[in-house]
């Protein structure tokens, strides 16, 4: 038996609609931690991405995150495959946390462990948990798995967002304030994506957010043909339900995708992004 497990910047819950592919999915999560004014909290089991949200509002401060310890995700790796069960643990990007670094080390000497570097967030990881899934319930084994995720998930995997405001990368040194001043005052929106297990711009929308979004989806979707059809998530901060049923119903129209899963942001993406950003995240052929 292989055991999927990986850490809670998978974001495979939607705080809104009650959804939870973790636990529809048997997937054990691991909370990475939240420190926001002196307080500590776990990811997802002791504050939402809302509440955190809430908290920024009031505060000067951004919340800083953290990985698991090497002991505790030892302890965690030894209780999972205690019954002779195998264990694939999914982390975020080592380029962005030092999750997989932790959970390596944690594996040092537990032959039935096998660790795999996401290169990627959010649901981004949420995808190459799911095909985990998917390749556990074929019968493969943890090292084909892992074999075949480093190989031809993990490099396929598109990860990207538009920002609605700049603030929170200012606060978190990603972006200067007079280059977001800049930004507001021309109405800019940046488009996010995710590379070599980093994040770069890719293009920078003009206009509303609500039609920025629009052209970023059909910008991303519109005549692919190099998209693999069976899943795609539209992610998402803290945004007016009506826009991210505009998002959802704009992808179906794409009469592309056999599952669209809706998904909210953990506490660990929100709090570089902030409130009203939004992506579709997929896998190429």
């Amino acid at each position: 038996m292989v055991k999927i497990c990986c850490d809670s910047t998978a974001d495979l819950l939607n705080e809104f609609s009650g959804a939870d592919l973790y636990k529809e999915n048997d997937i054990t999560v691991v909370p990475l931690y939240v420190r926001i004014e002196e307080e500590e909290y776990l990811d997802g089991v002791d504050i939402t991405m809302t509440q955190l949200l809430e908290k920024c509002s009031k505060s000067n401060k951004l919340p800083q995150t953290s990985a698991p310890s090497v002991e505790r995700m030892r302890g965690i790796f030894t209780e999972l495959a205690a019954d002779g069960s195998e264990v694939v643990y999914i982390t975020i990007s080592s380029g962005f946390s030092s999750s997989n670094n932790n959970a390596v080390l944690a594996a040092e000497g537990l032959e039935r462990v096998f660790v795999v570097d996401s290169l990627n967030l959010s649901s981004g990881v949420g995808h190459v948990v799911l095909e985990a899934r998917d390749m556990a319930k074929k019968g493969m084994s943890g090292a084909e798995i892992k074999k075949a995720l480093d190989e031809d998930i993990v490099p396929k995997v598109e990860t990207s967002f538009v920002l609605d405001r700049l603030d929170y990368m200012v606060r978190g040194g990603r972006c200067s304030a007079v280059s977001a001043l800049g930004a507001n005052i021309l109405q800019l929106h940046p488009g996010i994506e995710v590379a070599d297990g980093g994040m770069r711009v890719f293009k920078k929308y003009r206009g509303s957010w609500q039609r920025c979004l629009k052209n970023y989806i059909k910008d991303k979707l519109d005549g692919r043909t190099d998209i693999r059809p069976h899943r795609i998530f539209v992610t998402y901060t803290d945004t007016p339900a009506e826009i991210v049923n505009e998002a959802v119903e704009l992808v179906k129209s794409f009469n592309y995708f056999d599952e669209v899963l809706t998904t909210t942001a953990g506490c660990t993406v929100a709090s570089h992004c902030g409130p009203r950003t939004l992506g579709v995240l997929f896998i190429r052929k």
